[in-house]
């Protein structure tokens, strides 16, 4: 049993109620979004994000129809953002398959994406919960303004690991953090406990993006997407970063020249993976990541200690140690 089948199973029933409401909010008449709208069902991962939202619920009280519809929207946004970004990223593969922009074209990619977001929206009203509405609409606002903010931080400077961080947090640790605290929210739970699940989802988060960017200078075939592509699109990621800003000599201004001329080709990025893994920029993403792992389990110390908060702390050990 894998350790995300581990975690399924304490919520077992409530993910059984959420996979057929999701099958349910992509019902449609319209041919051409039917077949999309299937064709992402049938990729639709491993649903970490609903899970950290019935986790969270379950430990603080008791999962109802509130819980479901959150964990519905978020995934629903997730969804969605995902769609754009391929769009966005030009990327032609996702969890082993041709991307919807790929399968159809970027124009129904984005019609697509945007009918799935306002399902997501539509999902978040019916929890009646101006709470979970807000940080609805927060997160939306801060996942564009991460990725523009990404799109904008080529350039190699003294701040370049800040703002990183400050990318990551926008436009994936406040997505795990608002589904750990819309879990809280949808069962009532105190401020003090919506503060912690906030943090760990967080921290979370944080772990799950780094952990995506060592991904981007592996080779593991069981990824589901073609590594390299943040050095394709002149990503600065974390492990780069860190190789750039600790070395000096020829071979780093030949790779700032490649950055600022976009020459990417396959020997230049095979050139940058192994530049990066020599200079220890893998090796200080991990040390970063598991910093945050760390810091993650460190939030569920207040909560009592039982099967569910066992999953949390799975979660975060799944974020840090996965293999695709």
């Amino acid at each position: 049993m894998t350790v995300i089948e581990t975690i399924r199973k304490s919520i077992a029933p409530e993910m059984q109620l959420f996979a057929q409401t999701f099958a349910d909010a992509l019902r449609t008449d319209n041919p051409m979004l039917e077949s999309v709208n299937e064709y992402v069902l049938q990729k639709s991962g491993k649903q970490l994000r609903p899970m950290l939202v019935i986790l969270s619920a379950k430990m603080c009280g008791e999962v109802n129809q509130t819980t479901l519809d959150g964990a519905l929207s978020l995934e629903l946004l997730h969804t969605a953002s995902l769609i754009h970004d391929d769009v966005v990223d030009d990327t032609l593969e996702r969890r082993g398959k041709p991307s919807v922009n790929a399968r159809w074209t970027n124009k129904i990619a984005i019609l697509s994406g945007d009918y799935i977001l306002s399902k997501s929206l539509e999902c978040s009203a019916r929890t009646d919960n101006l709470a979970i509405l807000k940080a609805m609409a927060n997160i939306g606002m801060q996942l564009s303004d991460g990725e523009l903010l990404q799109l904008i931080s080529e350039k190699l400077s003294s701040e370049s690991e800040k703002n990183y961080f400050t990318m990551i947090r926008k436009k994936t640790a406040l997505l795990f953090s608002t589904c750990t605290e819309v879990g809280g929210i949808s069962v009532n739970a105190t401020e003090e406990q919506l503060l912690h699940l906030r943090n760990f989802g967080e921290y979370l988060g944080i772990c799950f993006q780094i952990k995506d960017d060592i991904f981007d200078y592996s080779e593991n075939i069981n990824i589901g997407k073609p590594t390299g592509n943040d050095i394709r699109d002149g990503k600065l990621t974390l492990p780069l970063i860190y190789a750039l800003q600790n070395t000096d000599g020829e071979d780093k201004e030949r790779i700032l020249g490649w950055l600022k001329n976009k020459d990417y080709s396959s020997e230049n990025i095979h050139f940058i993976t192994e530049y990066t893994h020599k200079n220890g920029g893998v090796d200080y993403a991990v040390k970063k990541m598991t910093e945050f792992k760390n810091k993650a389990i460190d939030e569920l110390s207040s909560f009592e200690s039982n099967d569910i908060r066992n999953s949390l702390i799975m979660c975060a050990e799944y974020a840090s140690s996965r293999e695709f």
